[in-house]
């Protein structure tokens, strides 16, 4: 999920100069969650996004009918996959929340496979899933945080609801359309 003004939720189509986003969205309740925490410790004037989990970061404009057919036919096939949130990750000048989900490795992997030729370096190799609520900070202050929310964070699990779909035009990122999971096996 991203910052946005309700009209901008809708399927908008023929942006073909924008690069495309992929993300996993999280449920209701820890999507808020993870929101506030990323408003209250990413620097404010960089803070343009809502949490998200990103799956693919940037995928060419001209592949966009691609990837929304790849998109409909793995929220098809696939069930809401398992996933579990596991602590912090340290990232240096950052602070992300770790989430663990071989279910969704698997189907990202599947992606990553129909969509060869098309991936940058950055989003070639399997990310590690996570939760971004804190970059671009001094190591001492990351480091903080890290310690503070170490102590606070429990483990729990949930499941992914849906794949998402977006277009990066520099600043926040406008929403494209969203796919539902509804498939009845590797959740």
């Amino acid at each position: 999920m991203v910052r946005h003004s309700p009209r901008t939720w809708r399927d908008v189509t023929g942006a073909a100069s924008a690069p495309l986003i992929v993300t996993a969205e999280l449920p209701p309740d820890l999507h808020r969650w993870a929101t506030r925490l990323r408003t209250a410790h990413y620097p404010p004037e960089r803070n343009v996004l809502e949490a998200h989990v990103t799956l693919f970061h940037v995928l060419p404009p001209s592949a966009e009918n691609e990837v929304r057919d790849e998109l409909a036919a793995a929220a098809a096939r696939y069930a809401p996959p398992a996933a579990r949130l596991e602590g912090i990750l340290p990232l240096g000048e950052g602070t992300a929340l770790r989430l663990f989900s071989p279910a969704m490795l698997m189907l990202r992997e599947e992606l990553a496979a129909r969509f060869h030729g098309l991936l940058t370096a950055q989003d070639a190799h399997q990310p590690r899933l996570h939760v971004t609520i804190q970059n671009k900070v001094p190591v001492r202050a990351a480091r903080e945080l890290q310690r503070t929310l170490a102590a606070e964070i429990e483990p729990r699990g949930f499941s992914f609801p849906a794949l998402a779909l977006y277009y990066y035009r520099g600043g926040p990122w406008e929403f494209v359309k969203r796919w539902p999971f509804r498939g009845k096996n590797r959740g």
